[in-house]
């Protein structure tokens, strides 16, 4: 069973199972063993549900009644299993880790009905050609990106020539293969598109360009459909 499917099935079990239900109870119901359990309690709790006990007692799923049940129509709920499976598949661990607790939280929300239309949705994300993601500086590119600060860039062109650049990260932009880095370029002084995996070193200026970025984007963006050119 993929671990996505084990805390769907731990939620569902936490519902219906007499309460306290403890990790062997669940580990004999999941047929995986109670450090896996442990685990995965744990993962449940990041992600936002309300599950009080402990190893060794039991556990006993507490409904939050500020959180209103989510209302999605299957083929929403299909949707949204694709879309944070591409974010499991396509993204560097922190946007991974972020997209399995994200479903997690949702999940939690959704009436036992649509749980199990999602335990049991039909539509799956492979890649034979999984994109390459550079995860050493993305969190920091990332980061600049939302605290609008200015970045300086080592970054190899194709022939491998290392130039030093000062940007205003703007997006990261998720290519068919690689991730760019869409930035207004200080020293062309026009956008230009970074490979993220050729930056060899990037680090904050602590220059801030606040509130820039989202115009700049937009501008972009204007730019891009004026020249009749895909965003």
């Amino acid at each position: 069973m993929a671990r996505t499917d084990r805390l769907f099935r731990l939620l569902h079990l936490m519902r219906t199972l007499p309460q306290p239900v403890t990790a062997a109870r669940l580990a004999q119901e999941t047929e995986v063993s109670e450090r896996a359990i442990y685990r995965d309690i744990a993962a449940l709790r990041a992600a936002g549900a309300r599950i009080d006990g402990a190893a060794g007692y039991g556990y006993v799923l507490e409904e939050d009644p500020a959180l209103p049940p989510q209302s999605f129509t299957r083929i929403e709920i299909e949707a949204l299993l694709i879309g944070l499976a591409e974010a499991q598949n396509s993204g560097d661990s922190e946007i991974a880790e972020a997209a399995q607790l994200a479903l997690a939280k949702v999940i939690a929300t959704l009436p036992e009905r649509q749980q199990r239309e999602a335990a049991h949705a039909v539509h799956y994300v492979f890649r034979y050609d999984r994109r390459e993601v550079i995860s050493r500086d993305l969190a920091l590119i990332r980061t600049a990106c939302w605290e609008e600060e200015t970045l300086r860039l080592s970054y190899r062109d194709e022939a491998g020539a290392e130039t030093e650049r000062v940007v205003l990260p703007l997006t990261i932009l998720y290519a068919e293969k690689v991730l760019v880095l869409l930035a207004w370029c200080t020293l062309r002084q026009d956008w230009r598109s970074f490979r993220i995996d050729r930056i060899a070193a990037a680090e904050r200026t602590g220059e801030s360009f606040r509130p820039r970025r989202v115009s700049m984007l937009r501008e972009y963006v204007a730019q891009m459909k004026a020249r009749g050119r895909p965003v």
